[in-house]
């Protein structure tokens, strides 16, 4: 059944032949020129300068206009279904799946288009030590759930360090009160027993199975959905992203996960990740994490804007992220803040929202730059991307155009009627109004990661 599914996902309803000509091309990985962009059965067929467009292709004069591949957010928690994306009644909740509750009608996928924001990566909350499995995502607005699943890449779960999973938020018993404990971990040295238990168990379960294939047991262990997902972390089969803000938390995540025989994919928020730079690049471990988000917390107060760029400086593979719905819509924006702290060239500023993501997920072979072979998931701007006065004109996603602007504006009139009608139509009736979906509280971030 999940295999249907995932054939349904894979297959995509591509566009005609889309010649995008005169514009301003940043490949990301191949330099920036001014050129053309061939688009076949939802694929980048050429990239040059001196193209010639095909007989019977639709012509997109994207003259005075800027071309960069689709910006990729690597770490959101949009469209996870209602109730929240924390399994916090348990601190290994490896068996659950994000996938599973993918909401296509929610309204941050299309306000992501509209930021160019073309695929996302929708991760688990952070309140278990071992969290649920994560998802990428492509924003096909329009499609279902299922469509809306990227058909490449290996599987990911999460991990979370520090406040989150020990419950530094639960409030403790008053003297005399109740004699209840919070959920175990209460420490971060417990939070790192947690990872101990729960791998040592999975070696176990590892070993029974090859134990029963090989031979050498004749009894067929019984499947556990919990202890599965971390074999194949050991196997080298799923990645893991793990919430982390202190150096010496990450260093000691990195020690656990050399012990048990595997690497860490990326530390996500990562902000003393310029403290211990030379041992990510040594454990191959990713940084993504915010542009200049600092002090919202205690074990944040050592987060510097200069983050990004010190890590790349150092040869860390390094992204920025939103973890909010709202700020996933100016990605562009918060890249190019490390141009300024940092000194970035606009190469590297633009790739830590592209490439450099794919990179982290093991997807840069199809998307992250324009490069021929690759999905044609592209943005065309009116300004250079990295601006603070670039929007989005038009947005491809395998070679379909998933949000144009003018279309855009020029049905707001007919929608806000049609939204008027309903209003009045549901007042006579006496319908409550519904919560809008994705709605951040006031005076603070949306994402459960940062609370």
């Amino acid at each position: 059944m999940r295999f249907a599914l995932l054939l349904l996902a894979s297959a995509a309803t591509y566009a005609e032949t889309i010649f995008i000509q005169n514009a301003t091309v940043y490949t990301v990985t191949k330099g920036t020129f001014k050129g053309s962009v061939l688009i076949e059965d939802g694929k980048i067929k050429q990239v040059g300068q001196n193209l010639a467009a095909p007989s019977g292709a639709r012509i997109v004069d994207a003259a005075g206009m800027h071309l960069s591949p689709g910006i990729i957010d690597a770490h959101s928690h949009i469209a996870a279904g209602a109730g929240g994306i924390n399994e916090g009644s348990v601190s290994v909740s490896s068996m659950v799946r994000i996938e599973d509750f993918v909401d296509p009608e929610s309204v941050a996928i299309y306000r992501a288009l509209a930021g160019g924001v073309t695929s996302a990566n929708i991760l688990h909350g952070s309140a278990n030590a071992i969290g649920g499995q994560n998802r990428l995502i492509k924003m096909r607005w329009g499609k279902t759930g299922v469509e809306m699943l990227f058909d490449g890449g290996p599987p990911s779960i999460k991990f979370a360090l520090g406040e989150n999973p020990k419950r530094s938020g639960n409030p403790t018993p008053a003297p005399g009160g109740p004699t209840t404990v919070a959920r175990y971990p209460a420490t971060r040295m417990g939070v790192e027993d947690i990872y101990r238990q729960a791998f040592t168990e999975a070696k176990e379960y590892q070993k029974a199975w090859v134990d029963f294939k090989s031979g050498k047991s004749t009894v067929e262990p019984r499947r556990d959905l919990r202890l599965e997902p971390l074999v194949e972390i050991m196997e080298g089969k799923r990645l893991v992203h793990c919430h982390a803000y202190r150096g010496d938390e990450m260093l000691m995540m990195m020690r656990v996960a050399e012990e048990f025989g595997f690497r860490i994919a990326t530390f996500q928020h990562v902000q003393e990740g310029y403290k211990i730079a030379k041992e990510m690049v040594e454990h191959g471990v990713g940084g993504s994490g915010f542009s200049d988000w600092w002090a919202y917390k205690m074990e944040v107060v050592d987060g510097i804007p200069y983050n990004m760029a010190l890590m790349t400086s150092k040869g860390v593979m390094a992204a920025v992220n939103s973890d909010d719905a709202g700020l996933m819509r100016r990605l562009n924006t918060e890249a190019a803040k490390t141009m300024k702290y940092g000194g970035l060239t606009e190469d590297q500023a633009l790739a830590l929202i592209t490439i450099n993501p794919a990179r982290h997920m093991k997807v840069d072979d199809r998307i992250g730059s324009i490069e021929v072979g690759k999905d044609a998931d592209l943005v065309i701007w009116n300004k250079p991307p990295l601006s603070s006065y670039a929007v989005p004109q038009k947005v491809y996603i395998d070679g379909s155009l998933y949000f144009d602007r003018d279309t855009d504006v020029s049905s707001r009139i007919a929608k806000e009627a049609r939204k008027k009608a309903l209003e009045e139509k549901a007042k006579a009736q006496q319908i409550p109004p519904q919560p809008k979906k994705d709605s951040a509280p006031q005076g603070g971030p949306q994402s459960d990661e940062v609370r």
